[in-house]
């Protein structure tokens, strides 16, 4: 009876081989997670800018950009309000507040931004900037 065992070289060449495709695995999922954390930026934005129209129909103006969208949370509105939203429902995926900015370009009464991944303007992929006047058309 022969019995034979794996050699370290043959044990080394399979850890290799799991380590490329377990590194392959991880890059392909954080590319998804990051554009999953875009498309939830692009929906918790609709969200706000629909209670700022809301809170435009009770006040007939929009919040001013001293106050900016925290018009929308404690301190400022009651949770009774049609308008209300809690201090998280303001913030993008990445926890940073929307940036706030009225008048908005183009006529646009207002605008909002999520900065994306990176938190500052511009770029692309994930870290490309969200903001309320393009949100249909994206």
């Amino acid at each position: 009876m022969n019995r034979r065992g794996l050699t370290l070289v043959e044990i080394l060449a399979v850890l290799v081989i799991l380590g490329l495709i377990s590194a392959t695995l991880v890059i392909g999922f954080s590319s998804k997670f990051g554009a999953a954390k875009h498309e939830l930026a692009k929906t918790s934005l609709g969200t706000v800018v629909n209670h700022l129209e809301l809170y435009k129909v009770e006040h007939d103006l929009f919040p001013t950009n001293d106050i900016g969208i925290r018009a929308l949370t404690d301190g400022h509105a009651t949770p009774a309000a049609t308008y209300y939203l809690s201090q998280d429902k303001i913030l993008d995926p990445w926890g940073r507040e929307f940036q706030y900015l009225t008048p908005g370009p183009d006529g646009h009464p207002f605008e909002l931004i999520s900065f994306g991944a990176d938190g500052q303007p511009g770029g692309d992929g994930e870290n490309a900037d969200i903001t309320s006047t393009n949100l249909r058309g994206s």
